[in-house]
């Protein structure tokens, strides 16, 4: 009996379907016929009533399912702790900005669950960023946006939505609402980062304006998120996003931070190398924090995604 044909077997019969099992493991439908095959026969046993329309567990693979999880539960658990024992004395995080809170509860989580790890973080554009990542001059790193389907080197693993809130100035009418449509800030000058800076914010936000029926009139490049919110406050009316964590924490009197009433957010996944352990401390920490801080609003830095 192998751990292969135990997960093929487990997929199998949670899909309740070949294809999507196959689908699910990366591999190919007949692989995975295979492997469930060569099972049966070694427990010389059928799992599984096979029929053109429906593929449902026999009373003998019901009875085996539990056992079958209870292996490969085994097997994760083993993986895990072998990574954790080989986990390096530092670990180098590459980090986005606009983080507020939820960098301390990372790092707070993570260094209680691996208090011999050293965390080094590292501040770099995306693109510069996953490329010391792939070349293991870091060990995982966040990226804000969508994340390509497939990459030979990297794997993107979901950890929170960072949600984005308005700036306006406060002494604008607009800032007496809660909600804000994108539709009213038509005539207002759109202050963002160049694009080849934070593609994803930028497309986000230009879309969502498409979407509200306007191009938007684009201001002087945002560069500095506090020379930025300065000049909004007290210059000629203008506005930009910033990430809803790091609104609650910026002290910026002449600024109104107003929520869209068509949310805007950009998915955020932890970049981490295919060939190296997943590190599931930081990974679990990152969820857990990600959780903790759905509720909190923040600001977006240019410079990163």
């Amino acid at each position: 009996m192998e751990l292969r044909q135990l997960r093929c077997f487990v997929a199998v019969a949670e899909e309740l379907h070949f294809g999507r099992a196959a689908e699910r493991l990366l591999l190919g439908q007949p692989a995975v016929s295979q492997q469930v095959r060569r099972l049966e026969r070694e427990l010389k046993v059928e799992l599984f009533d096979r029929s053109p329309r429906h593929v449902r567990l026999t009373p003998a693979g019901d009875r085996f399912l539990p056992a079958a999880r209870n292996v490969l539960a085994a097997e994760d658990a083993a993986r895990a702790l072998a990574a954790d024992l080989a986990a390096p004395a530092v670990l180098r995080l590459g980090t986005v900005t606009g983080l507020g809170d939820r960098l301390d509860l990372i790092l707070d989580t993570y260094q209680q669950r691996a208090p011999g790890v050293r965390v080094e973080l590292h501040s770099a554009p995306v693109r510069e960023r996953l490329a010391r990542l792939s070349d293991g001059r870091l060990d995982a790193a966040f990226v804000r946006g969508t994340v390509p389907e497939r990459n030979a080197d990297l794997r993107f693993l979901p950890v929170w939505q960072d949600e984005l809130v308005l700036a306006l100035p406060v002494r604008h009418a607009l800032a007496d609402r809660p909600e804000v449509d994108l539709a009213d800030l038509a005539d207002l000058p759109l202050r963002l980062t160049e694009r080849h800076n934070h593609p994803a914010l930028v497309d986000l936000v230009t879309d969502a304006c498409a979407r509200a029926g306007f191009r938007p009139v684009l201001g002087p490049p945002h560069e500095d998120l506090q020379d930025t919110l300065a000049s909004i406050g007290t210059g000629t009316p203008m506005w930009t996003v910033v990430y809803a964590a790091n609104a609650r924490m910026t002290n910026a009197r002449r600024i109104a931070f107003r929520a869209c009433r068509t949310p805007l957010a950009l998915p955020t996944s932890l970049a981490v190398r295919r060939s190296a352990p997943l590190p599931r401390l930081l990974l679990e920490a990152c969820r857990q924090a990600g959780q903790q801080g759905h509720q909190t609003p923040t600001t977006c830095d240019d410079q990163d995604s």
